[in-house]
């Protein structure tokens, strides 16, 4: 009988053990929300605002703006450097309420409203 206590104690640390550390494992996976610009949101004068952030892959980006003022696009280096929103592979986004996962590496966002991105409206963010 003293066996059979001991066995069960055994498989009820391992149990929870394993419950511990896969815990821990979703809490350290879980996706990050992050407010671009915090409370001013999408605006000029942003283009440090990732500055001092840790960002992951699959982390999101909101962008709260004027839809009537603004947009967000998703850009390759050069388009970001350039201001330029001509590169095939960028993606417009221009609800006002933009929800954007964050890949691996780093990422490019400028408004592309002419003159915008020019003014400071653009931010680089680097995902791990």
């Amino acid at each position: 009988m003293a066996l059979q206590g001991r066995c069960s104690a055994n498989h009820a640390i391992a149990l929870t053990t394993i419950l511990v550390f896969v815990l821990l494992h979703v809490k350290a996976s879980q996706a990050t929300t992050f407010m671009v610009g915090d409370s001013s949101g999408w605006t000029f004068n942003i283009n440090n605002w990732a500055s001092g952030k840790k960002f992951k892959a699959g982390d999101k980006l909101v962008f709260k703006y004027n839809p009537s003022f603004h947009n967000v696009v998703a850009i390759d280096e050069d388009g970001y450097n350039g201001c330029s929103t001509a590169s095939p592979s960028s993606k417009v986004y221009s609800t006002g309420n933009d929800a954007v996962k964050l890949l691996k590496g780093h990422n490019y966002f400028i408004c592309g409203v002419p003159g915008h991105c020019d003014m400071g409206l653009k931010i680089r963010v680097n995902a791990s």
